[in-house]
Order: structure tokens, then sequence, then C-alpha cells
């Protein structure tokens, strides 16, 4: 049961306050990876020409990648999700997802200071239109830590996708290499004598 646990595909769920980095990963992640990536930041700037970041465009792009999610999942392929996880319910569901299409969930918590993603997210960029100082509260206020059930491997906001990289790749090569040590425990010893008394 183990061994196929860990042959399974992931769902990387990324998990974080807003500006504090998943995007970064995310994206980085699914380069190197060659992943697909179903991404609320992509969504947004592709469907809205001067995003507003109000209720109903987010409704709207919850449907959308809900439906994108629900397909990419077919591929049996590692995914990478960077959408609404700020609530642990909504966590839940897709977690709850992952694991009915076969997939283990996988989430990763980027932790950054809240004035340091403040000063991120109210920043224009190229990529990523401001969020009004009071966007930025009310999306931070929105945000529940994940529970230590979820099991999220933590990384820094603020340090390099390598750095970031290898803590997450650490925590995916562990539990494999226990599920080896104990395989290799547990098989029966060949050519051994032992005397019965």
């Amino acid at each position: 049961m183990e061994s196929s646990e860990a042959s399974r595909p992931h769902l990387v769920i990324m998990v974080g306050i807003p500006s504090s980095g998943k995007s970064f990963f995310a994206e980085h992640f699914a380069d190197t990876f060659k992943a697909p990536i179903v991404s609320f930041d992509r969504l947004r700037k592709t469907i809205f020409d001067n995003p507003s970041f109000s209720d109903d465009e987010d409704k709207i792009l919850n449907k959308i990648s809900d439906y994108v999610l629900n397909e990419v999942l077919k591929t049996k392929r590692t995914v990478i999700y960077e959408g609404p996880t700020n609530l642990r319910n909504d966590r839940a569901v897709i977690a709850k997802k992952a694991r009915d299409t076969g997939y283990e969930p996988l989430f990763i918590w980027v932790q950054t200071e809240a004035s340091a993603a403040m000063k991120r997210a109210t920043r224009p960029s190229v990529e990523k239109p401001a969020l009004s100082v009071d966007g930025f509260h009310a999306k931070l206020n929105r945000f529940s830590a994940p529970h230590k059930t979820e099991k999220a491997i933590v990384i820094s906001g603020l340090h390099t996708y390598a750095s970031q990289l290898k803590i997450v790749l650490k925590h995916l090569i562990q539990p494999r290499a226990n599920t080896n040590e104990r395989s290799t425990m547990n098989r029966p010893l060949k050519n051994r004598n032992f005397l019965i008394r």
C-alpha cells in the first residue's frame, strides 16, 4: 500500500498570503518538471484586461479553474494548483478531489512576513496589477494557516527557488527512503540457518 502511494502523482497545492511568492515557486516548479499548472494569476491576466480583484471576478475564475483542474487531473501527471486556498475548507475540497482522482495532495506553504508581502502586492508589475492596501488586508484577514493535519511543507517566500526546491524535494524523497528501508527489513533472509531450541 505504501509503495503505491509513493508512486501516485501529486497535486501540488500552493498556500500562502497574497504576494507571499506562491506564483514564483509554482511557475518555476512547473517549468522544472514540465508539469501542468492551474494558476489563478495566469487565468486572471488572460481573461480580464483590467482586473478588479472583485468577488464577482473571483467567482468566474473559480469556475474556470475548477473546470481546468478537473481536465488536467485526467492526465495522471503531477499538477501544480495555485488558486483559492486561503481557507482550510477550500483546501479540504481540493485535497479530496485529488485523492478521489488518484492523486496525492501536497501542500506547499510559502511563508512571508505580511509587511513584505504587502509591499509586493501593492506595487504594480508587468505580470500583476497592484492590489490596494485595503484589498490586501481583506485577503490577508481571510487567510487561515494550514493545520498540522494538512502536513504542509513550509518554504520561505524570500529564499531563492533553488533553496525552496531543495526543501520540497527533501520532503518528497524522505517518505520513499523510509518505505524502502522498511521493505528491505521485512524481506525474508535467504540462506540463513537458524537454530531453534
